[in-house]
């Protein structure tokens, strides 16, 4: 494998961990510190799920036009690494969404164009390789969720508590910029001039990644699946460790799917994805808890697989496409953790969940419908 893309995979880990440490516990933060509604957080997810998937449409384009690559890869990971920290002095849901929506922000500056370095360097094997990178991501997230749990348990699940948990990401954050400015090599492009933009050789991939967005609108969040885990019952000091098992499993299954993903063809994988995503749905419904975070690492790890592997050995305008894809995630997730929110506030949260069972079910029989028909490429 690249050394390019082991380097890669090595700054990701240490930038999820870092990521890890807040994902893991903001929303408990948010909902059982601050005492803000589930209506609230899903405001707070909208916005750094809108600004991490929508900017990377444009940043995207930007690669492909002015072949700028390393340059905003180094970029999104330095707004990250600073911003996480700054969270410790938040004490409104509002600052909370505005620092999540500028760290957001980093990654995406940083998502399509460290997508492209990595299409580059992985010739004809990008199964494995985003699998490899994929792997790396979680792993860096497990450790971070360990942190997380070591910190509560042992210290304490006061105010202080995460306040120092949200400052000590800085240390990972440097370690990641690090590497990725001085071990990290650039595309080496053989012209730098601008580049002609013609998405009408790519539109045959969209209604592909269109069915994948509207299950992603209907799709719990991780932060969802935590609320839903403290509601079940579970103690926060433990919450942690069902974010660790949702990692382990993306790491344990990663670079596998990957393999199955050369082999057999994104379409056929595709199917598995969205089983997953519908089966951990209905357990976190019937309160089987730690299974439905198993079922969601199974979702999340492979799908995300295929659909990067899908553009990579498709796409034309590689980092166009990776944006629009990142884009579409941005609108439908976004949206969807808005009104799941609403739901959830105003109904309860067994209605959130029997509207995004219902939902995915109804986009998948779709997926299977369509992909006997148009989905030849897959």
């Amino acid at each position: 494998m690249n050394k390019n893309i082991i380097y890669l995979g090595l700054v990701s880990f240490f930038t999820d961990m870092a990521s890890a440490m807040v994902t893991t516990i903001l929303p408990l933060y948010v909902v059982y510190i601050l005492k803000d509604g589930i209506d609230k957080l899903g405001i707070i997810i909208a916005v750094a799920t809108f600004i991490s998937y929508f900017f990377r449409v444009i940043f995207g384009i930007l690669s492909d036009r002015y072949q700028v690559v390393k340059p905003f890869v180094v970029t999104g990971y330095v707004i990250s690494a600073i911003t996480k920290p700054l969270l410790a002095f938040a004490s409104t849901w509002q600052s909370v969404a505005v620092l999540r929506g500028v760290e957001r922000m980093g990654k995406a500056i940083r998502s399509a164009t460290k997508d492209r370095l990595i299409s580059f360097y992985a010739d004809s094997k990008s199964g494995r390789s985003f699998g490899f990178h994929k792997m790396m991501d979680i792993g860096g997230e497990t450790v971070g969720a360990l942190i997380a749990f070591l910190a509560l348990y042992f210290i304490g699940k006061n105010i202080e508590v995460f306040k120092s948990i949200f400052l000590a990401t800085i240390i990972p954050g440097i370690i990641a910029v690090i590497l990725v400015i001085f071990f990290v090599k650039d595309v080496p492009f053989e012209k730098k001039e601008k580049q002609k933009l013609d998405l009408s050789k790519d539109k045959a991939l969209f209604s592909f990644l269109f069915v994948y967005f509207a299950f992603m609108f209907f799709m719990f969040s991780n932060d969802y699946f935590i609320i839903k885990a403290k509601e079940a019952g579970f103690q926060i000091a433990f919450i942690p460790l069902l974010v660790i098992l949702l990692n382990f499993t993306q790491t344990l299954t990663s670079y596998y799917f990957g393999i199955l993903i050369d082999k057999t063809g994104v379409k056929k994988i595709m199917i598995f994805s969205y089983l997953f995503g519908i089966v951990s749905m209905i357990l976190i419904y019937f309160n089987l808890i730690i299974l439905g975070f198993v079922f969601l690492g199974l979702f999340l790890v492979s799908s995300l697989n295929s659909m990067r592997s899908f553009i990579s050995l498709n796409a034309k305008n590689q980092a166009s496409v990776y944006g629009i894809f990142y884009g579409g995630i941005a609108l439908a997730s976004s949206l969807g953790a808005i009104i799941i929110g609403q739901i959830w506030e105003r109904l309860g949260e067994r209605a959130a969940e029997i509207f995004s069972i219902s939902g995915l079910v109804l986009i998948f029989l779709f997926y299977l419908i369509l992909s006997k028909i148009h989905f030849k490429k897959a």
